[in-house]
Parts: structure tokens; C-alpha cells; sequence
């Protein structure tokens, strides 16, 4: 009989061992996943367009696509972490570019920081409803979308809010966009993998009420990262407007839907917690770039772009999420 129970305990033993390894093997090829993607991708792309998509002067013109893409997915990735979503970042986008514009005609680094203010302010009022009032994260921050964007469509009803044409248009070079965009994501990156800003980030996506009983602040964490991550975004409302100088009704429109296929697409967990990785930024970023300026290239309709783009991201979705880990967004 003991003979009997012994054997039966090494089988369950064998097979919660197997069922580690096949979750572990899982793990890294959903973590390798986005790189492979974003690889087969561009090489795909690049073979179909007969070699035009990475070229050297297309090269360029994806670059410039990505700096805002990224900057503000960057402000988003922290939101996500703890389990959160923000659907109002091109409103912050539009609204900091509007801020940005008035004051550039008095002084440039005075209107970066004022664009910077603007975007924190309505991630503010985000964070305010979504801490205080208890509303979930999706609800607050698809009624500011809608609230910032009547705003920006109302400023701009007459003709586009321009700013100092000189001044901003003389700082539309590569170099400095890609210096600004590598300072937000090093900082980022240093602060989320090395200090417990990240640690507690992952913590309360992945169980809130655990994280506050081990000691964490969660409503104030909570509030400052919507802080946060409008700041980010103002910060990319500069990139945005010193390439023409002015804002018109479309400025940050869709920017949210890009920023959120994009963090998918890198292998973004849509309910974030501990498996949640900064490289995911990056990946996203340039993957949805190729994948949309690849489209483009091949002189699709935007309504096929759409379709392809719907398609992939629900592939994508399917073959990364993990579903033993789900939650509820918050």
C-alpha cells in the first residue's frame, strides 16, 4: 500500500515538473515573440516593396514616426503595469501642442514646460477620478478623451493654432528628437528596472489589495503615474508641433489606439503585473511603425491597412496573452 502511494506521489510530482517546464518554455517564447515579429516583419515588408521600406531615406521617415509613438507609450507602459488604461493620450497630446504653440511666441523652453504642465494637469484630473472617485481607468479616461478633444476641435474651428514658426521649425532635426526620446526611455528604463518605482508598479497589477497590505501606497502611486504619464506626453506635444510649427483638429487624434496596439504588439500583458517588460516599448513602437508604413508601402487602401492591422493585432493578442494570469483591468 505505502508502495502503492509513493509511486502515485512521484507521478504527481513528474507531472506538476512537466507542466513548470512547458509553462516556463512558454513564458520565453512569448517573451522572444514580439523580437521575432518585429524581425520577420520588417524583412517581409522590405522583400515585398522590392527593397524601398529600409532603405536609407525610408529609414528616416519611419524614425520620424516614432519618436511621439514611443514617448507617450512610454507614460502608458507604466500605467498598463499596474493594471490600468488611459484612452485620453492623444487628447493630452493635442491639448499640451495647443499650450505649447501660445507659448513658443514668448519662449521655447518656457513652452516645453508648459506643454509638460498641461499634460500632467489633465493626467491629474485622470488619476483624481480614477483614485477618488473610484471610476474604473477606461471610463475616466475615454470621457476626458472626448471632453479635451471637443477642446482642441473648438480652438481650432476657425484655423490651426500656430505658434513661432521660426523658432520651432529651426529645432525640427533629427538629432534632437532622438537625444529627447533616448533621455525619457533611459530614464524610464533605469527607474522601473532599478528602483521600487517599477517593483511596486508590477506588485499592484498584480494583486492590489496584496500590494497595500505589504506596505505600498496604491491610491497615491496610482495618482502620480497618471501624473506621470501626462507629463510624458506633454513632452512629446514639443517633438509633435516642431515638425509644421501649428496644431490643427486631427493633432493626437487615434494616438491612444496606436500606443496600445503598439505596447500589444511588443508583448504587453493587457493586465500587467510581475511579467511585464520595458523592452516591450521599444519592440511595439517600431514594430506597429514598419508594420503600418509597410502597408503603406505596398499602396494598400487604408480601409485594407485597417483590416490587416485588425487581424494581426488579434493574432498577436491570441498568441501572447497568457490566460492563467488574466485580470480585470482596473
Amino acid at each position: 500500500m505505502e508502495n502503492t502511494d509513493a509511486i502515485k506521489n512521484d507521478e504527481v510530482l513528474a507531472a506538476e515538473e512537466k507542466a513548470l517546464k512547458r509553462a516556463v518554455l512558454a513564458s520565453r517564447i512569448r517573451a522572444v515573440l514580439p523580437i521575432i515579429g518585429l524581425v520577420a516583419v520588417s524583412l517581409i515588408f522590405n522583400i515585398l516593396s522590392n527593397g524601398k521600406l529600409l532603405a536609407p531615406m525610408n529609414i528616416k521617415l519611419l524614425m520620424s514616426q516614432v519618436y511621439v509613438t514611443m514617448i507617450a507609450a512610454t507614460g502608458v507602459f507604466f500605467i498598463m503595469t499596474m493594471g490600468g488604461l488611459d484612452f485620453s493620450q492623444g487628447s493630452i497630446l493635442g491639448i499640451a501642442s495647443i499650450v505649447f504653440c501660445f507659448l513658443s511666441k514668448y519662449n521655447i523652453p518656457l513652452a516645453i514646460v508648459g506643454g509638460i504642465c498641461a499634460g500632467a494637469l489633465i493626467g491629474a484630473i485622470n488619476g483624481f477620478f480614477y483614485v477618488k472617485r473610484k471610476v474604473k481607468s477606461f471610463v475616466v479616461t475615454i470621457c476626458t478623451m472626448f471632453l479635451f478633444r471637443g477642446v482642441i476641435e473648438f480652438a481650432t474651428t476657425n484655423a490651426p493654432v500656430q505658434g513661432d514658426i521660426v523658432k520651432t521649425v529651426s529645432l525640427n532635426n533629427d538629432q534632437l528628437k532622438i537625444t529627447i526620446t533616448l533621455i525619457v526611455l533611459v530614464i524610464a528604463f533605469f527607474f522601473f528596472r532599478f528602483t521600487k518605482f517599477g517593483k511596486y508598479l508590477k506588485a499592484i497589477g498584480a494583486g492590489e489589495k496584496a500590494a497595500a497590505f505589504s506596505g505600498i501606497e496604491t491610491d497615491k502611486m496610482k495618482f502620480w503615474v497618471y501624473v506621470l504619464a501626462g507629463a510624458i506626453t506633454g513632452l512629446a506635444a514639443f517633438i509633435n508641433v516642431v515638425k509644421v510649427g501649428s496644431v490643427t483638429a486631427n493633432s493626437g487624434n487615434q494616438l491612444e489606439t496606436q500606443i496600445m496596439i503598439a505596447l500589444v504588439l511588443g508583448g504587453m500583458p493587457i493586465s500587467g503585473g510581475a511579467k511585464v517588460k520595458f523592452e516591450n516599448v521599444v519592440v511595439g513602437s517600431l514594430l506597429y511603425i514598419i508594420l503600418n508604413a509597410g502597408l503603406v508601402t505596398l499602396g494598400l487602401t487604408p480601409a485594407m491597412q485597417q483590416l490587416i492591422e485588425g487581424i494581426v493585432f488579434l493574432i498577436v493578442v491570441a498568441i501572447t496573452s497568457d490566460r492563467n494570469s488574466v485580470q480585470i483591468v482596473k
